[in-house]
């Protein structure tokens, strides 16, 4: 396992992370949960993601039991939630002042923890101004709850606006941002954001490295029973894939997957390794209900040498869909 930067900071995460996601109260118990973080701890990985909306804070609460129970050192890794959808009502969501410190501090209760390494907006709000947002997290921060502030799925000029206002007011700015990035999703990292790396040294911690489960390739001949795909709620990952778009991708997949046994690994570990080949990528955030997947996913790593630059560009041709960056004359 290597270690990056987030961002600017002086915070070093490891280049794989674990995250609980939906899995968390709902698939995954405490002590698997336990299995799951201990086997990711044990190889080297040292952020573990989370949010107040996976399961209703269920997945913070199994995620503060399971390392409480394996009892790791608080110097020795770095936890994170994120704040927006708390609940249904009108002060249970959002990214309001009340309700970015109701959910902190549920966070931190659950988690077990006395500060957030990181946390998280986890979208944007349009109906809070984003100086109120940044005010807020800016006080957390002052008030040692917080290490490090961030955004999950903001476009360009709501982290440029956010930059804004903390320099305007002498605030504390975000650090990171998180989104979703893959072979299929690649606009904001590689193009959006593109000038905020250098200009306000904008980590990443991105999530759905393999698409919700495509790159993996175990949907080429259809879907499995024991998939996400057939979870109650989740109907809408079933429609993309059976969708035109979805089938068109499917195809990609399946040209993918033949470079990849050429390579000499499974498909997995080659969109995985392609993620972490993107130097403005801070950590790839995995997600596994299973110890067997996970360390799976984590043997990615093994191969890393075999990403040669001849093999990033038959992946570019396969897929031609590389966004363009911004403009310059």
């Amino acid at each position: 396992m290597e270690y990056r930067r987030l961002g600017k900071s002086g915070l070093k995460v490891s280049e794989f992370s674990f995250g609980a996601w939906v899995t968390f109260g709902k698939q995954v118990d405490v002590d698997e949960a336990a299995k799951l973080i201990g086997g990711a701890y044990d190889r080297g990985v040292n952020f573990f993601d989370n949010a107040e909306g996976y399961e209703r804070g269920n997945a913070e609460q199994v995620m503060g039991d399971a390392i409480k129970k394996l009892g790791l050192a608080r110097d020795t890794y770095a936890v994170s939630t994120k704040v927006f959808f708390g609940g249904d009502g009108p002060l249970n969501r959002g990214l309001n002042r009340k309700h970015i410190f109701d959910a902190a501090h549920a966070g931190l209760r659950r988690l077990g923890v006395d500060y957030l390494d990181l946390y998280f907006c986890h979208r944007p709000d349009v109906d809070t101004p984003i100086e109120e947002t940044v005010r807020a997290m800016h006080d957390l921060i002052a008030q040692g709850k917080v290490m490090y502030w961030g955004t999950s799925e903001w476009n360009a000029q709501q982290l440029t606006e956010a930059y804004a206002v903390a320099r305007q007011f002498n605030l504390t700015p975000p650090t990171m941002e998180q989104p979703q990035y893959n072979l299929f999703e690649r606009e904001k990292v590689e193009a959006d954001y593109l000038p905020l790396y250098d200009l306000f040294g904008l980590g990443t911690t991105i999530w759905s490295p393999l698409a919700s489960g495509l790159l993996t390739g175990k949907y080429n001949d259809g879907i499995p029973d024991d998939s996400r795909f057939n979870l109650q709620g989740y109907e809408w990952l079933k429609e993309m894939l059976t969708s035109e778009r979805g089938q068109s991708r499917l195809a990609k997949v399946r040209e993918l997957a033949k470079l990849a046994g050429e390579v000499g690994m499974p498909i997995h570990h080659m969109a995985l390794l392609w993620c972490i080949s993107n130097p403005n990528v801070s950590t790839v955030i995995l997600g596994a209900s299973r110890h067997s997947q996970l360390m799976d996913n984590l043997d990615a790593l093994d191969a890393r040498d075999r990403m040669t630059p001849d093999v990033l560009a038959r992946i570019e041709e396969i897929m031609d869909n590389k966004p363009e960056g911004p403009k310059r004359f």
